[in-house]
């Protein structure tokens, strides 16, 4: 049986002489891995369409263990990603969280559309790091089931204050009477994560928010996202130590 399905090549790993075995994320599917038979072949019609960051209309068959990729026509390779390693780090990064958090083998379009739209704006320079990473990482977080309660104080249901306090393994608000702990948030960081939230995908990256507000916003979104995951990122590790030099 032949799958046919957009998606993006989110991990790629040379085996054998010259076949890959890629992870795909794909809007029908979900998370596929595949072998793609003679691909890194400077004449195989795969190459281009099974490297990393690949986005690709992708038609694959069912194999014993694994899917085979039998067509690959590109539609984007992200090249510019590769110029700068920063972007190159954060794009693995990007591709690592959402290769573990999307479904396997069934339809994962809202994950693909919200990493290849981070990809595309950190590809153009169009929006600034921790914006870009603050995102992607709260917003997969709640589609995959693991949504904070930010619409009001989780004791009293207070909407907002000069400042409330989140509480990260909770995953809920307080405001200043009821905190007994938790991390504060201004106003404009708290609209902010209630704008990853609940906005619709079409309008998830337009807000805007400081400098500041943004440093705040990327620390709170990957300190949630490491208490409730569980997971080691190495492409995180490697991202924070070269962003630091």
């Amino acid at each position: 049986m032949l799958l046919k399905t957009d998606g993006l090549v989110i991990r790629e790993k040379g085996t054998g002489e010259s076949d890959r075995f890629v992870t795909l994320l794909t809007r029908d599917y979900g998370v596929l891995y595949a072998f793609a038979r003679g691909a890194r072949s400077l004449k195989s019609e795969k190459q281009s369409g099974t490297q990393l960051f690949a986005y690709a209309d992708f038609t694959v068959s069912r194999g014993k263990d694994a899917y085979i990729v039998t067509e690959a026509r590109v539609r984007e390779v992200f090249f510019k990603l590769r110029e700068d390693v920063e972007h190159l780090a954060l794009s693995q990064y990007f591709c690592e969280l959402t290769g573990l958090l999307a479904p396997q083998e069934t339809p994962a379009e809202e994950y693909l559309s919200v990493l290849l739209n981070a990809l595309y704006l950190l590809s153009s320079g169009k929006r600034p790091q921790p914006f870009l990473k603050a995102v992607l990482e709260l917003r997969l977080m709640s589609i995959s089931g693991y949504m904070p309660d930010l619409v009001g104080c989780a004791k009293c249901g207070t909407y907002e204050s000069a400042e409330m306090f989140f509480d990260r393994r909770e995953g809920c608000l307080y405001c200043p009477d009821c905190a007994e702990h938790g991390e504060p948030l201004t106003p404009g960081v708290l609209a902010a994560m209630r704008h990853i939230c609940f906005a619709e995908p079409k309008k998830l990256f337009s807000f805007t928010l400081s400098d500041a507000g943004l440093q705040k916003l990327a620390v709170l979104t990957e300190g949630y996202m490491h208490t409730h995951l569980n997971h080691y990122f190495k492409t995180l590790q490697f991202y924070n130590q070269i962003k630091t030099q």
